[in-house]
């Protein structure tokens, strides 16, 4: 089973995308802050992050910065959460090393397409 790691600090949000992707087969760890989602990252091994980028604290782009500048976390593939769906976004998400961008609402389909072609046969084991 794959595990998503999902760092959002919106409840309603979490809720939403954690019981979804649950019921898609997904092990599912909740950061509610960047830096509860940076330490998770290091301690879980997630198949993939979910990064919101208005989170209080520390943002999304600083937490994604270390994490790919981290060793041990550089290769985990990381997915922007955005309500932002501004040109400069996407380029800055593909810039720091980021796998996919996805704004809010999220399309849900859209993102378990995202996520799956990240962590295929992990996900089916």
């Amino acid at each position: 089973m794959s595990t998503v790691l999902l760092v959002e600090d919106n409840e309603n949000n979490r809720d939403f995308l954690r019981r979804r992707l649950e019921r898609r087969g997904y092990a599912v760890v909740i950061a509610h802050d960047g830096e509860e989602g940076y330490s998770l990252a290091e301690s879980e091994k997630p198949d993939v992050i979910l990064m919101d980028i208005s989170l209080p604290g520390m943002d999304g782009w600083k937490v994604t910065e270390l994490l790919k500048a981290n060793e041990a976390t550089q290769r985990i593939p990381v997915i922007i959460l955005t309500a932002h769906a501004l040109i400069s976004d996407r380029a800055k998400a593909f810039e720091l090393g980021c796998a996919e961008y996805e704004t809010k609402p999220v399309d849900f389909a859209r993102l378990t397409e995202k996520i799956d072609s990240l962590v295929p046969a992990k996900r089916l084991a």
